[in-house]
């Protein structure tokens, strides 16, 4: 009889949180309870985000709490040849197909969702179009050939049978345009090569879990067991009005006394900070300026505001620590260095930067992110550098910070203009 295998599988992005270390601890549970094996893999493919800091930070965690994995750790990074090999394989067999969409035909797309109020879902144009067809400037993406009609069933241990209608579940992508493969391409074939049994984790995945069966069953593998948790309903529990109203009961009011809980009130704030118009905030951003740093913003900062607010929000917990995040869009020169920033400046190589510098004088006149990923990939495999030798350095030279959102991001808001201005002032100033 083979062995039952649980595995656990963080991406070394960030903390490892109290979540992270439950998910951990019901995989290793069950794993020790069937006398089966629990596996640990590091998803690592997030270039940019992964950092070696975090990796230890899980390993510390998983060992602090003694939660000893079996066997060899596997990083997902290493496993990218077999991933593509995959997606190839899906391709030839005719149950993947190659999508030459442009930014602008699913930008589209996106917005004639959002009009009618509906979830996005590609609209399988390149589903089957001839390749003759396909312009010569676009670089394709592979995208799964989805069932479209009836639905699928999924058996959850905790959650119970769970039926979806196959029309629900879109044409995803599985490998990018720079051959990249996706999150959920990869863990299908991790799982599988791990001959993982039985997965465990949040009921957050749940809607991935939908989407990775179709990858299952075009490769005609065996499917895993699924138990789907409960998420944890602690500091950042968020409850509607209605759901309030719904469900207080005033006999079920406890005894003990309330408590004040600085750490709810943040989460509170930031949850409903994401809410805000960003219309909103920047009247916010314009008085607060003025009165804080007495400069106005003007159209180019709000154009960037708008472009940027997204990201900022994400990692702001009130509007005063979003204002300062957000400065470096809109302020003229010298720009506002925090002191982790300047540690960084201090070590800088100027003469890395400079020749990056005229990398990106190559796309000058079309400064997206997707093509300056590109120029900074190429420009760091002939220097023998990886993205997280250089990429803080980048960031305090364009942010004047140490936490900003995605740089690529960044870059593309500024404009290459400012990008390059920016760079050349701090670097020859």
């Amino acid at each position: 009889m083979s062995i039952r295998k649980t595995r656990f599988a963080p991406s070394p992005t960030g903390n490892f949180h109290i979540g992270s270390a439950r998910t951990a601890l019901f995989n290793w549970l069950f794993a020790k309870s069937i006398n089966g094996k629990f596996l640990l893999r590091i998803e690592d493919t997030d270039k940019e985000r992964s950092t070696k800091t975090s990796i230890n930070k899980i390993l510390e965690g998983l060992s602090w709490l003694k939660l000893n994995w079996d066997d060899e750790i596997v990083y997902q990074s290493k496993k990218q040849k077999r991933h593509k090999d995959v997606a190839l394989e899906l391709l030839k067999k005719g149950l993947a197909y190659k999508c030459f969409c442009s930014k602008e035909e699913l930008e589209e797309m996106r917005e004639k969702a959002r009009l009618q109020k509906k979830p996005f879902r590609y609209d399988r144009k390149w589903r089957d179009k001839d390749l003759h067809d396909a312009p010569k400037d676009v670089k394709p993406v592979i995208r799964i050939k989805s069932k479209m009609n009836g639905s699928t069933l999924i058996k959850d241990i905790i959650q119970g049978d769970i039926n979806v209608s196959n029309e629900e579940i879109d044409d995803f992508i599985i490998l990018r345009s720079d051959e990249t493969p996706t999150y959920m391409l990869s863990v299908v074939i991790d799982d599988y090569d791990m001959k993982i049994t039985d997965i465990i984790r949040g009921h957050d995945h749940l809607t991935n879990t939908f989407r990775q069966n179709v990858i299952y069953e075009a490769l005609n593998w065996e499917k895993p067991t699924y138990a789907h948790i409960p998420l944890i309903h602690g500091a950042d529990e968020i409850i509607s009005i209605k759901n309030a109203v719904k469900w207080f009961k005033i006999e079920k009011v406890g005894r003990s006394p309330a408590k004040f809980n600085q750490d709810k009130l943040i989460n509170l704030n930031s949850y409903y900070l994401k809410k805000i118009d960003n219309n909103k905030i920047i009247q916010y951003l314009q008085n607060y300026y003025e009165k804080n740093y007495n400069f106005k913003i003007d159209n180019t900062s709000i154009k960037r505001l708008n472009n940027g607010l997204d990201g900022i929000k994400e990692r702001s917990r009130d509007l005063n620590q979003l204002a300062e995040m957000a400065i470096f869009y809109c302020s003229k020169f010298p720009l506002n260095i925090s002191s982790k920033a300047e540690k960084l400046l201090k070590k800088i190589d100027k003469t890395i930067i400079k020749e990056l510098i005229v990398e990106f004088k190559k796309i000058e006149e079309s400064f997206i992110k997707s093509k300056i990923e590109v120029i900074m990939d190429k420009f760091l495999k002939e220097k023998g550098l990886k993205l997280s030798d250089i990429i803080q350095y980048i960031r305090a030279l364009l942010t004047g910070l140490d936490v900003s959102p995605r740089v690529y991001d960044v870059m593309e808001i500024l404009g290459y203009n400012e990008v390059n201005n920016r760079i050349n002032r701090v670097i020859n100033g």
